[in-house]
């Protein structure tokens, strides 16, 4: 008797359409408002996936409801792109969703994993980088460095205790708040070390911090965020964040200048 036909590895009778897609090249749709990037990307990937649409991060449901779609690749530093992944698996309930450009800062990556995202590539990744982890995500699987691990590891554990420390609607340090208003003029932190002569590495914590304390997740977004100088508001309230006498201090410097 012949043997059964085999069609990439599945026996023909067994093999559902999705699994003859994914092995052949999985079928990705790229978010991204950046058409260049858009274009670039399906340029560079098309030999290695079926990219079988792209968008922006405003019309992408409606495209992406008719299409049979293995990953969603989504670039990381369009508005509310964390608030994609939830969006997107209203149609895809199981939808593995990988990002790219993502930052290097550890709060970047948890925030991603916690978005429900399936895998990441950071800013200075690689097309390979990003192949590899398509694949990854298709298998369920995380690619991603020993210390990354050992931080969502951390993370899980902290949350399982209850011992969540948010930083949020905490108060800007003095140091915090003259760093703030640099990054809200688009300085650079080479450029803010040298005007408060710090260290690099110093002006990186604390950039770290406040991001964290305004609940933001790129430097971009600080400038938004500012009332008036030294002054800043977590959400779309009224509160203001002051450190422990900035009130008394704005107030005699108020005094001074009248």
């Amino acid at each position: 008797m012949p043997e059964r036909e085999t069609t990439l590895g599945f026996e023909a009778s067994y093999a559902t359409p999705a699994e003859v897609r994914r092995l052949a090249a999985p079928q990705v749709y790229i978010v991204s408002d950046v058409r260049l990037y858009r274009d670039g990307l399906t340029s560079v990937l098309q030999s290695h996936l079926d990219v079988i649409g792209t968008g922006g991060s405003g019309d992408f449901l409606e495209e992406i409801a008719g299409l049979h779609l293995d990953v969603l690749l989504l670039d990381v530093t369009v508005r509310n792109s964390l608030q994609i992944p939830g969006r997107a698996r209203q149609i895809f309930p199981t939808l593995p969703v990988v990002a790219f450009a993502v930052g290097e800062l550890e709060r970047d990556v948890l925030a991603c994993a916690e978005a429900g995202i399936s895998g990441y590539v950071m800013h200075d990744g690689t097309a390979e980088d990003l192949v590899a982890a398509i694949h990854y995500a298709l298998r369920g699987e995380l690619m991603c460095s020993p210390r990354v691990a050992a931080l969502l590891f951390n993370r899980m554990a902290t949350l399982s205790n209850g011992s969540v420390t948010d930083l949020a609607h905490a108060p800007l340090t003095r140091r915090e708040r003259e760093i703030a208003t640099l990054i809200a003029r688009n300085l650079p932190n080479k450029e803010i070390a040298r005007h408060l002569r710090l260290g690099p590495t110093t002006v990186k914590n604390h950039v770290h911090n406040i991001l964290q304390k305004l609940n933001i997740h790129r430097r971009g977004e600080v400038a938004r965020l500012q009332l008036h100088e030294n002054r800043w508001r977590v959400d779309a309230d009224t509160e203001l964040l002051y450190g422990p006498n900035d009130a008394a201090e704005d107030y005699m410097s108020h005094r001074t200048s009248v």
